[in-house]
C-alpha cells in the first residue's frame, strides 16, 4: 500500500506533464507547415516550379545536416566540459545529481551534462532526440543561482528534451535562415524583363523584406510557444514553479549586463538558451524568440496556485543593483572550500 501511495503522485504529475501538450503540438505542426510553405513559395517566386524544386531539395539537405551535427557544432561552440558525479566541486556534483534524477524522474535516458565558461548565467538543451541529448549550464548560472534554482532551470531543459523541442527548432532556425538567403537570392534573379514574375521589380524587392519578416514572426510563434510549454512542464518535473520563476528572473537581470561573446558572435544560437542571451541591442529585440520574462513569471505564478505550491518573496535584485561582476558577491550556491575560482575546477 505505501508503495502504491508513493507512485500516485508522479502518476499524477506525468498526467499533468500529458496534459495540454497535444494542443500545442499542433499548433507547432501547423506553424511548421506555414513556413515549409513559405519557403516553397519563395522558391516558385523566384524560379518557378524549377526555381520551388531546387529551393526544397536545398532545405532537405539543409535539414539533414543539421539534425546529424548540429548537436555537436553547437557545443564545441560554446566549449562545453562534460561533468560527472566524480567532479572535485560539491556544486557540480550536485548539479549533475539533481540532473540525473529528475531525468528519471521525467522517463528520459540519461542525458550528458556539461558546463559551459561564461559569466553569464544561463542555460540549453541540444541533441536529436532524448538518446542523444545534452544539457548544458554556465558557470555563471551555478554560481550565481541556488540549489533549487538550478534545478527548475535543468527541469526546463529537461522538458525540451522530452518535447523534442531542440529538433523543432534546429529545423524552424533552418528553413528560416534559407528563406532569407532565398529572398536575396531574388534580388539577383528577380524582375529585369521577367513579365510572368508577379510584381516584377517591386514584386521582388517586396519579397526580399517580407519574406524574411514572415519567417521570423512564424519562428518567433514556435520558439515561445516551446519556451512556455517547457516552463510548465520543467515546473511539473521540478515541483517547484516558484524556483524556476526566481530563476528566470534573475538569469533575465543579469543577462543585461553581463554580455555572451559567443552568443554574440552567433545570434541564431540564442534561441537555445532559457533566456535570450544578447545584449538585446539594436535588431536583436525585433523578433524576439523568448516570451517577456514577466508574462512567463506570471504563468508559472499560476501553475503553483494550481499545484498548491505556497509563493514566497522574490530573491531578485532589481536591475539597477546588479554589479558588472557580480559573481563573487551574489553567489547563491555556497562555495566549496579551497576553491574560490568556482564550481568549474
Amino acid at each position: 500500500m505505501a508503495s502504491n501511495s508513493r507512485l500516485k503522485p508522479r502518476r499524477q504529475k506525468n498526467r499533468m506533464i500529458a496534459d495540454g501538450t497535444t494542443m500545442n503540438h499542433l499548433k507547432t505542426f501547423i506553424l511548421l507547415a506555414a513556413l515549409t510553405a513559405l519557403f516553397g513559395g519563395v522558391g516558385y517566386l523566384i524560379g518557378g516550379a524549377t526555381g520551388m524544386a531546387v529551393a526544397l531539395v536545398f532545405a532537405g539537405g539543409m535539414n539533414l545536416f543539421s539534425y546529424w551535427n548540429a548537436d555537436k557544432i553547437v557545443l564545441k561552440m560554446y566549449r562545453a566540459q562534460p561533468v560527472d558525479e566524480q567532479h572535485p566541486n560539491a556544486v557540480v556534483r550536485n548539479y549533475v545529481a539533481d540532473v540525473r534524477q529528475m531525468a528519471r524522474d521525467a522517463g528520459l535516458p540519461q542525458p550528458q551534462v556539461a558546463i559551459i565558461p561564461s559569466d553569464q548565467p544561463n542555460a540549453f538543451a541540444t541533441g536529436r532526440n532524448p538518446e542523444r541529448a545534452a544539457v548544458c549550464a554556465t558557470t555563471g548560472l551555478l554560481d550565481m543561482l541556488t540549489r533549487e534554482e538550478v534545478r527548475g532551470v535543468m527541469a526546463h531543459e529537461l522538458a525540451h528534451v522530452k518535447n523534442r523541442d531542440t529538433l523543432i527548432m534546429t529545423v524552424t532556425a533552418t528553413i528560416a535562415g534559407a528563406i532569407a538567403a532565398l529572398a536575396n537570392f531574388a534580388l539577383f534573379f528577380g524582375g529585369g524583363e521577367d513579365r510572368e514574375r508577379p510584381g516584377g521589380v517591386i514584386g521582388t524587392l517586396a519579397l526580399m523584406i517580407l519574406a524574411p519578416m514572415a519567417a521570423g514572426l512564424v519562428q518567433m510563434a514556435i520558439s515561445r510557444g516551446r519556451e512556455y510549454e517547457a516552463d510548465r512542464i520543467g515546473a511539473e518535473i521540478a515541483g517547484d514553479p516558484q524556483a524556476l520563476a526566481s530563476a528566470l528572473q534573475k538569469i533575465d537581470a543579469y543577462a543585461k549586463r553581463i554580455h555572451n561573446p559567443t552568443a554574440e558572435r552567433n545570434p541564431a544560437s540564442g534561441q537555445m538558451f532559457i533566456i535570450n542571451p544578447l545584449a538585446g541591442r539594436g535588431a536583436d529585440n525585433l523578433f524576439s524568440t523568448h516570451p517577456a520574462t514577466v508574462n512567463r513569471v506570471r504563468a508559472l505564478a499560476e501553475l503553483g496556485a494550481k499545484m498548491g505550491v505556497r509563493p514566497r518573496a522574490a530573491a531578485t535584485p532589481p536591475v539597477s543593483a546588479v554589479p558588472v561582476t557580480p559573481r563573487r558577491a551574489t553567489t547563491g550556491v555556497p562555495a566549496t572550500p579551497g576553491e574560490p575560482r568556482g564550481p568549474w575546477g
